[in-house]
């Protein structure tokens, strides 16, 4: 399946000279949606993986789905303020300024494997926030599942020494 067909290019959003790759058009057609939950399934299933840490928003999106149908445990990392119980956060950086992202104290256990999953990889700053999130609970990061990778924004350099699969690259 094209992949490329259901993303969207949106000119100047969400500010000039800015190319935003919308995946809306992916998750409004159930056979694309469902090939993509299906391809990281099967991607991740005999990984040993013991927990889904799916990023806000987006991650969410595909990271439930997954977690569903492999029978384990969703987690999840959500920008500042957004958790109501116990958490610990990690500040990293954005294009201009910083952000804190946050997960509960028992979102991960000691010892578990953990696949990180969000919709997209610019830069990489969030989801290295995210495994930094993990690891500081005792979990490993066994991976990292994007739908998109924007391969000229060097997330993945940011990320090495992580096992990164995404379905679909620009």
């Amino acid at each position: 399946m094209d992949l490329k067909a259901y993303i969207r290019d949106v000119p100047d959003f969400p500010s000039p000279g800015i190319l935003f790759r919308d995946i809306t058009p992916l998750l409004k057609d159930t056979a694309a949606f469902k090939y993509v939950i299906e391809r990281f399934h099967h991607q991740y299933a005999d990984r040993g993986i013991d927990v889904v840490v799916a990023v806000e928003a987006r991650g969410f999106l595909f990271g439930a789905p997954l977690a569903h149908i492999m029978g384990i445990p969703l987690a999840i990392s959500r920008k500042q303020g957004k958790l109501p119980f116990e958490s610990i956060n990690t500040e990293y950086e954005l294009e201009y300024g910083t952000a804190v992202i946050e997960m509960h104290k028992d979102a991960v256990a000691p010892g578990q494997r953990a696949l990180l999953m969000d919709d997209l990889l610019a830069t990489g700053g969030t989801l290295a926030a995210t495994a930094r999130l993990v690891e500081e609970l005792g979990g490993s990061v066994e991976g990292m599942a994007l739908a998109v990778e924007l391969t000229d924004l060097g997330g993945r350099q940011r990320l090495s020494g992580y096992d990164i699969f995404s379905l679909i690259q620009y």
